[in-house]
């Protein structure tokens, strides 16, 4: 049962850091080091705390429908429609060619260098300096921008240029654990222009990929191989998490409409400062 209320606490921090920009990876890793598992075998964690992402990514699935399916197939959408490639939604088709642009710069250093990265950055020194940089990022950007009007305010006015230095940012937060994945693209886009709410939705969509090519990738890796134990724990972690982000995501979005990202950097500052004192402390 201990095992269980620490797949449920991992879930309700992923389910909520994946989305706000402070760093789902950052925060996990760090809880691992507070109540790590103790009935898994060797590299489960590795692996769980990247596929309960999935959970996440299903809450944007089930909230966005309507606007990532790229094919008109049911009700008014087929009355009339004879071309086949009328069919395609050819605004939300367009949507994804961008979005797999975003992704491409990640998923190259990706493959090659994950094992790389893991080795070298996923430590909490590590953390703790990303969430204050970008949390010092965050502040200073989002100062630039005060007053200033957004070039792009809709999805569809994002160019392919722009996705693919979107994806730049994304390999920052690939590399650096603590980064995080939305605030790095969030981040890049304030600095391109793009209003705060299609930031954010972008950054929601470009994740459908991103996390589900990580989690195939990480359970590749770890074999397919879980005991009953580990199968319940990724379980109720993937559930737990889709059911928290749900209700972050629509938080974000309500949010983001009236208020700047600031809060987010001073909250990444504090909290970078508080674990480089702990684990320096503890170190000692």
């Amino acid at each position: 049962m201990l095992e269980i209320l620490k797949a449920i606490i991992y879930g309700i921090v992923e389910g909520i850091t994946e989305w706000l920009p402070i760093s789902s990876t950052g925060h996990l890793l760090l809880v691992e080091q507070l109540m790590p598992f103790q009935e898994v075998s060797e590299g489960f964690f590795d692996m769980f705390d990247v596929v309960i992402q999935l959970g996440a990514i299903l809450a944007v699935v089930v909230l966005y429908w309507g606007k990532i399916w790229p094919f008109a197939l049911t009700g008014k959408e087929r009355q009339g429609r004879t071309d086949p490639m009328s069919f395609i939604k050819m605004d939300v088709m367009t949507l994804w060619f961008k979005i797999l642009v975003s992704c491409l710069p990640a998923a190259i250093i990706g493959i090659l260098f994950d094992e790389v990265f893991e080795r070298l950055f996923y430590n909490p020194i590590c953390i703790a300096l990303a969430l204050i940089i970008f949390g010092i990022a965050f502040l200073v950007i989002e100062t630039w921008n005060h007053g200033r009007k957004p070039k792009i305010r809709k999805l569809s006015q994002i160019t392919y240029q722009t996705a693919l230095i979107i994806g730049v940012f994304q390999v920052i937060a690939a590399i650096f654990p603590g980064t995080s994945r939305s605030g790095a693209t969030i981040i890049g886009a304030l600095m391109l222009g793009v209003s705060r709410t299609v930031a954010a939705e972008y950054t929601f969509f470009l994740a459908i990929p991103v996390m589900f090519g990580a989690s195939l990738l990480k359970m590749v890796k770890f074999g397919f191989a879980f005991t009953a134990m580990e199968a319940v724990l990724l379980f109720i972690g993937t559930v737990v998490s889709f059911v928290v982000s749900f209700f972050c995501l629509r938080f974000l979005v309500s949010y983001v409409k009236k208020h700047n990202f600031k809060i987010f950097g001073l909250y990444r500052i504090v909290l970078g400062i508080i674990v480089l004192l702990y684990f320096g402390l503890t170190v000692a």
